[in-house]
């Protein structure tokens, strides 16, 4: 489901039958087909779309490409490979049931390839792939160098490397055994960057990877860029964050990958490892895609991907192994944040693997707002928290519009008291969470005997967490759930694996339908 798009489309289903009864056949056609721009490369197009008003039965999509049949995906996302650069083509997606039987097309969605980019290779500019030399200035030289449209290009072996600059128009492309790993040294992070770091604005060492300037007007200052391959980036991780906390105190850490007022960004293919605490960072950015990408951190603070106070991204096809939050989406903390009021919207996750971490959040620096927010056939494993909203009473701002679907997963957390990064003053109004579903969600593997739905708001009356509803879920018997300080709160089709109701335990709360 892409949130954006259902606000201006509505879909009407058609049942029709053959002349000669043999079947039934549905018009129930895949929705809301669309290509993110930023994904569009030389020789690929990305697609996403959304399932069938009606998918119980759909096992498949098959992907059409100008009327001719490319490909089939079990997933609700396809990149289309091998097409040519600078032309433009035209997908529709087909839903299959397990009969075997096809829906009506999807819509149309139509891109055009990027020309075909001129190579920079960083061996040309002085580059060396001994794991030894620090190739910072060489790999600058060539990023520097690189025309619009272009490509630099990072070969076999291991280059080391301090921050990098990274600038519109182009693409950082690590080829297969390719790594990029960065120094562990902070001279190499110097001089400070203007960023923002658990939701305030300052300056802190300079990330491996950086793009664009900070600008909380809004305008976007880099755009059309792609980071992607087959290779690796490699941080400095613990060694280099424990040495930036000693030298300038915790928050005074650079990311791996730090984007700032982009727009159009796009990051696929990549094993991406070892930050020195959060791994991709974006704010103020706009039409951020992630995909296909394997990320793995065991620094302190070690987050996976952190949207912040950014709109319209789209993150498939990932596997999560982190030392914190696997994803955690941001808009800023307390005054500041509620102030510059800046919302991270229109966030759409689907198909990724979060194996291990903290949990898959929202929060808890959300004091400009985060709203639209889809999750969608994504197993959340053994996290700590496991799928959690977060934030405390100090932050302002609000989380609305949250849908979370056809997941697998162990624990689910309202949360309106954590006890950390929670100094500073404090908002000039309480924040509010309400508007979500949780749906066809499977919590059945969980440990039994313990609260696995933990749903909870202020005391204020005026901000309880308002109006979610939780249908179709699977839990382990003898479950707990926990409701308190909430308001207009719906439980339909929860329970336990023999069809038994789960306990529920209702503190200060009212209109709890269960």
């Amino acid at each position: 489901m892409n949130i954006k798009l259902l606000k201006k489309f509505s879909v009407f289903i058609i049942l029709f039958c053959c002349i000669n009864g043999t079947y039934a056949r549905v018009a129930n056609p895949a929705r809301n087909l669309m290509i993110p721009k930023a994904s569009i490369t030389s020789n690929t197009v990305t697609l996403l779309w959304d399932k069938p008003n009606f998918y119980n039965d759909i096992v498949s999509y098959q992907i059409f490409q100008n009327g001719k049949y490319v490909g089939e995906s079990t997933k609700t996302n396809y990149t289309v490979k091998k097409l040519k650069s600078g032309k433009n083509y035209s997908f529709h997606i087909v839903a299959k049931n397990k009969n075997g039987e096809t829906s009506e097309i999807s819509n149309k969605a139509t891109g055009k390839t990027k020309a075909k980019s001129k190579i920079f290779n960083v061996l040309d500019y002085g580059a060396i792939a001994d794991d030894k030399t620090l190739n910072t200035i060489a790999i600058q030289k060539a990023i520097d160098a690189c025309s619009k449209g272009g490509t630099v290009y990072i070969p076999k072996g291991k280059f080391l490397s301090g921050a990098l600059y990274l600038k519109s128009d182009m693409t950082l492309l690590i080829e297969k055994d390719g790594i990029l790993k960065g120094s562990k040294e902070i001279k190499d992070y110097l001089p400070f960057n203007l960023n923002r770091f658990e939701g305030w604005e300052m300056e802190t060492f300079a990330s491996l990877i950086n793009a664009g300037k900070l600008d909380r007007s809004g305008k976007y200052n880099v755009s059309n860029l792609s980071i992607m391959g087959e290779g690796t980036i490699s941080g400095g991780g613990s060694p280099l964050g424990s040495a930036m906390i000693k030298a300038n105190g915790i928050r005074s850490r650079g990311r791996l990958i730090c984007i700032m007022n982009g727009q159009n960004i796009n990051m696929q293919g990549l094993n991406i490892e070892n930050a020195p605490c959060w791994t991709i960072h974006y704010i103020y950015s706009d039409q951020v895609t992630l995909h296909d990408l394997n990320i793995v951190s065991t620094a302190r603070n070690g987050d996976g991907i952190d949207p912040d106070s950014s709109t319209d991204s789209y993150i498939f096809n990932c596997d999560f192994s982190t030392g914190d939050d696997c994803i955690a989406i941001k808009s800023g903390k307390n005054p500041e944040g509620y102030y510059v009021g800046k919302p991270t919207r229109n966030i759409r996750i689907t198909d990724c693997n979060f194996i291990r971490g903290h949990s898959l959040a929202i929060g808890s620096e959300m004091s400009g707002g985060v709203s639209d927010v889809f999750i969608q056939d994504c197993k959340i494993g053994n996290l700590l928290h496991g799928l959690q909203i977060k934030a405390t009473k100090d932050r302002g701002g609000y989380v609305k519009n949250v849908i979370v679907r056809d997941c697998e997963l162990l624990k689910v957390t309202l949360y309106t008291a954590v006890n950390y990064n929670n100094d500073g003053e404090a908002a000039p109004v309480l924040p509010q969470f309400s508007d979500m579903e949780f749906s066809n969600l499977n919590l059945s593997k969980a440990k039994p005997n313990e609260v696995l739905i933990d749903v909870n708001g202020f005391e204020d009356e005026q901000h309880y967490t308002r109006n979610i509803l939780f249908k179709n879920i699977s839990l382990p018997n003898q479950s707990i759930i926990r409701v308190k300080n909430g308001e207009l709160i719906t439980f339909k089709e929860v329970k336990g694996l023999d069809d038994k109701k789960p306990e529920y335990k209702i503190i200060a709360s009212k209109e709890i339908v269960y």
